[in-house]
């Protein structure tokens, strides 16, 4: 199923239709303020599996991340942030950066042998911000990328259905996709460290 959704102004009753697939335990495609991603319940063990496979990886060894409606709930997945890492973090947040930090054990229990960071997103769209805020917890992501060998990223969401919907629950159309994801910053060193450019530098 495909159903367009427009950033500028989500409708309830559509997003509604997304948060009641992932509540399910299914997989979708979402739009971010970078590339489309698939999405689905931190706590659907069977989707995250369904996502690994998507993605050709076993789940405990994915670099997967949460999506976050703000920065109020992201410390009951990590353990403390530093100072100076907390103020990148909410300088640059909503925005297209993942923030690499070290997790807890209240991520999910498929991740508790093997996942010791966390990588953590608030994107700047209201897409995927309402549909955390509706579900009522973060929702675990991963990057669509492309099969063709110059395109990273399919940036057309009626192509990303073509190509998945017989693998996956619901694509969400929010308009064409960026084909840069997002920079990914590690503050789990001494250091914040740059460990890989997006189409937006962060702000120190």
């Amino acid at each position: 199923m495909l159903i367009k959704i427009y950033p500028e102004n989500p409708s309830e009753k559509q997003l509604q239709i997304v948060v009641d697939v992932l509540r399910n335990g299914g997989v979708v495609i979402i739009p971010t303020d970078s590339v489309y991603a698939f999405v689905c319940d931190i706590n659907k063990a069977r989707a995250i599996e369904r996502i690994a496979r998507l993605k050709g990886i076993k789940p405990e060894k994915a670099d997967f991340s949460f999506l976050f409606y703000d920065l109020s709930n992201i410390s009951e997945y990590v353990k403390q942030i530093s100072n100076e890492a907390f103020k990148m973090i909410r300088k640059n947040l909503p925005g297209p950066f993942t923030f690499i930090l070290h997790a807890n054990n209240k991520i999910p229990k498929i991740f508790h042998n093997s996942k010791k960071t966390l990588g953590v997103r608030v994107p700047n769209n209201s897409i995927p911000r309402e549909i955390v805020r509706l579900l009522g917890n973060p929702i675990l992501s991963s990057s669509v990328h492309d099969y063709d060998e110059i395109l990273e990223y399919t940036t057309d969401p009626s192509l990303i259905h073509e190509r998945y919907e017989n693998q996956i629950d619901l694509v969400v159309d929010g308009g064409f996709g960026n084909n840069e994801a997002s920079a990914v910053i590690d503050c789990t060193g001494d250091t914040i460290e740059i460990i890989r450019n997006g189409f937006l530098e962060p702000t120190f």
